[in-house]
């Protein structure tokens, strides 16, 4: 049995651990109110359980409304330094990231990057994930020989991210699929890509619950895509 002393002190840890920022979150997500400005964060488009036992509710939770809110926080305030930024989608933003004023180039990669990355992952989960269309199909079929060899490639490009990052299907110049991984937040837009489903494997998309068994996050992520949301967004891009 602990002593009284032991209680204490391991209480006191327990409490300066919670109040301290979680793994990959900005230090002053916590707190810092949002300032306003044109982007805004989306909600979650189902209960924050939904994903349950794939993605548990507490990171869905965390991940959402601290760090994807962190930042569209910090995009908004360096966007208010940069007028002629104003008025441009963050795709525009994102592919023209050379017109960005130098002061707020790298906030806004960092932060635009991860705006557009999660406002496009949310939508991408569904419990139960959903099924491919026919032009998806096909595609993935000419370009990977199978589903289960996308996946493979996913889980591979995925596994390969060294520290934090995304592994990417994506749209290429070409018009054709391919599987790519990008580091930090940076998109598939920047490289004149079309993203069209990303994984995230920073650790604070899976470290509450998968701890450091990325491949387990990886494996259950893979089963709560929405194909049908990626099928549309292929024809989307084609278009």
């Amino acid at each position: 049995m602990p002593t009284r002393r032991e209680v204490i002190t391991l209480g006191t840890a327990a409490l300066v651990a919670a109040s301290l920022p979680h793994r990959g979150e900005p230090l002053h997500a916590q707190s810092q109110a949002a300032p306003a400005g044109p982007f805004t964060l989306p909600p979650l488009p189902y209960p924050a359980d939904a994903l349950e036992p794939h993605i548990d509710a507490q990171t869905m939770t965390i991940h959402h409304g601290r760090h994807h809110q962190a930042y569209v926080n910090n995009l908004n305030a360096a966007i208010a330094k940069a007028p002629s930024l104003n008025g441009k989608t963050i795709e525009a933003i994102l592919a023209g990231l050379d017109a960005v004023p130098e002061a707020v180039r790298t906030t806004v990669r960092n932060n635009g990057g991860g705006h557009a990355n999660h406002s496009l992952f949310w939508p991408s989960l569904k419990k139960g994930g959903g099924a491919m269309s026919e032009t998806l199909s096909k595609a993935v079929a000419s370009a990977f020989g199978s589903d289960a060899k996308l996946k493979e490639s996913l889980t591979s490009a995925a596994m390969g991210v060294f520290g934090s990052g995304w592994a990417w299907l994506s749209v290429g110049a070409d018009g054709r699929l391919l599987v790519e991984s990008t580091p930090n937040q940076d998109s598939p837009i920047m490289r004149g890509h079309t993203p069209l489903v990303g994984i995230d494997v920073w650790e604070h998309a899976y470290y509450l619950k998968y701890q450091n068994r990325r491949r387990e996050y990886v494996d259950a992520i893979l089963q709560v895509i929405d194909w049908t949301v990626v099928g549309d967004r292929l024809a989307a891009a084609k278009k």
